[in-house]
């Protein structure tokens, strides 16, 4: 147990610093001050947040850490904090992303600068915040409180059509969220309490259970995004500045995976073993038909913003497995899609901060001039399309697995977006990086350099340290998935699918990537 409300610091040491930067002078050196106080209060954040891990018991599958105190008496709405082996990961994720994001802004934010800096640290608040919540009111006020941050840095440093593209992601989000709130009273006005533990262990009908569950579903599938309420994401990410596309590509897409496990299947077991068949539909067209559409893609951003669909198919198929393997999978890939499509949109900056364009028709033969940059990109793009040895392979084939164990024809027409996920990412590094340089101006770009090359070094050793050493990341989330699995089959007095494959391969197999 911590010494000290850790949880709580984490969360809202990002608002100290976005005070700090109100207090500043707006000058020339007030503005780099800006920068520096945000990059600073970041990193802190950062740094005092892997105490979490120090402080965290991975043997105990319960929440830890918990910190408590009244926040609205007599209504049973409480200021609750805690972390499990799932939630710990994605809010070392937004601590550690965020400095990233920073850096990777320092020259591409001009107007405004210190708005925007405020706006990523209060954005760093909400999303360390809504993991870390224990209290059902307390979570949905972080999960909304992000929607504003991202709007103004989507509104305000976005592209042509940012006006638009910021709409559209509010108007989407939120309305999937009010059904989300209807939930929540109801499990109010059913338990008396807000206190998401004590409501994780309290029955509720079957047939409430599948009305609460659509109304969560509708919140969920929008935030991931699913097929079809996708459609936000790709003009969200076209238009957003380049750290507005890593956080929400990294982050806030995962805000959605999360809610699934936490609300649909460790709350309503009933109805997520019901709705099972109906997810996996969902995440099949999801996988195959959104790989289709990046095959045609002539801009990068739309190109990639299309994978992340396809990728979030995957943890929708693990999590709905309901067994260790599916959902130990779909935590993974959650965990590695943060930091390889986060990688993705930095490489898709810096050609843009040069060249001010995403056609992938303007770029070519780049590995001539960009050596270094080819290198970087060809790290991520193979982490992205799942080559052993990477991040991306194991939480997909974990996933795959979990669903081969439930139902065959899944797992296969799954394991087609892993075909197509190659061709769309190999054919994008084709175009981009052999054949002949045509254009002048693509030929004296410059390769990266030391600020570039800073913030790409940990991405890509977390990315190679996740694919080679998965254990240490397993081992804290093992412990809490088999708790959900073992709560879930005891509420719906199934024991959980027996193998389809031989057991002594699946053995094998975990041995293998618990290495």
């Amino acid at each position: 147990m911590a010494p000290w409300p850790i949880l709580s610091i984490v969360t809202f040491l990002p608002l100290l610093g976005a005070a700090l930067i109100m207090l500043l002078p707006q000058t020339q050196a007030g503005e780099r001050n800006v920068r520096w106080t945000a990059l600073w209060t970041s990193v802190i954040t950062f740094i005092v947040s892997l105490f979490i891990l120090v402080y965290f018991d991975p043997t105990n599958p319960g929440f830890q850490l918990i910190e408590r105190a009244d926040w609205i008496p007599g209504t049973g709405i409480i200021y609750q904090k805690g972390v499990d082996g799932i939630s710990i990961w994605f809010v070392l994720v937004s601590t550690f992303l965020t400095p990233i994001c920073i850096i990777s802004a320092w020259q591409a934010i001009h107007n405004r600068v210190r708005e925007f800096m405020i706006a990523m640290l209060v954005l760093e608040t909400m999303m360390v915040g809504m993991f870390s919540a224990l209290d059902i009111i307390l979570l949905y006020v972080f999960f909304e409180g992000v929607l504003i941050p991202m709007f103004l840095i989507i509104g305000i440093w976005g592209g042509q059509r940012r006006v638009y593209a910021a709409f559209k992601f509010f108007l989407y989000t939120l309305l999937g969220s009010v059904l989300m709130l209807l939930a929540i009273l109801a499990m109010y006005l059913q338990t008396g309490t807000t206190d998401l533990i004590v409501i994780l262990h309290s029955p509720f009908s079957r047939e409430l259970q599948i009305w609460m569950w659509l109304a969560y579903f509708a919140s969920f599938a929008v935030k991931m995004p699913m097929w079809p309420v996708h459609t936000w994401l790709p003009d969200a990410h076209v238009e957003a500045p380049t750290a507005g596309s890593v956080i929400l590509a990294a982050v806030l897409l995962k805000m959605g995976g999360y809610g699934f496990i936490r609300f649909s299947v460790q709350m309503l077991p009933d109805a997520s073993a019901y709705f099972a068949p109906f997810m996996f539909s969902l995440s099949i067209v999801a996988i195959i038909y959104t790989s289709l559409v990046a095959l045609v893609q002539t801009d990068m951003k739309k190109l990639i913003a299309y994978s992340s669909v396809a990728h979030m198919g995957f943890v929708t198929l693990g999590i709905f497995t309901l067994n260790q393997e599916g959902i130990d999978g779909a935590v993974f890939q959650m965990l590695s899609h943060a930091i390889v499509s986060g990688a993705l949109f930095l490489c898709v900056g810096v050609v843009y901060d040069r060249l001010h364009t995403r056609e992938i028709a303007r770029y070519g033969g780049m590995a001539r001039t960009m050596p270094r940059y080819a290198l970087v990109f060809a790290v991520f793009m193979l982490a992205s399309v799942g080559l052993p040895g990477t991040s991306g392979f194991i939480g997909e084939f974990l996933a795959l697995i979990g669903a081969f164990q439930v139902n065959r024809w899944a797992a296969f027409l799954a394991t087609t977006g892993i075909i197509l996920g190659a061709a769309y990412m190999l054919v994008l590094y084709r175009r981009l990086f052999y054949g002949e340089i045509t254009k002048d101006d693509v030929r004296a770009m410059p390769d990266l350099n030391w600020r570039e090359m800073g913030f790409f070094a940990p991405l890509l050793a977390l990315t190679l340290w996740m694919g080679i050493y998965p254990s240490s990341f397993k081992d804290l989330i093992d412990p809490s998935v088999a708790q959900i699995v073992a709560h879930q089959s005891h509420a719906t007095g199934q024991s959980p699918r027996a193998a389809a494959i031989p057991a002594p391969l699946i053995h094998a197999v975990q041995v293998e990537a618990s290495r």
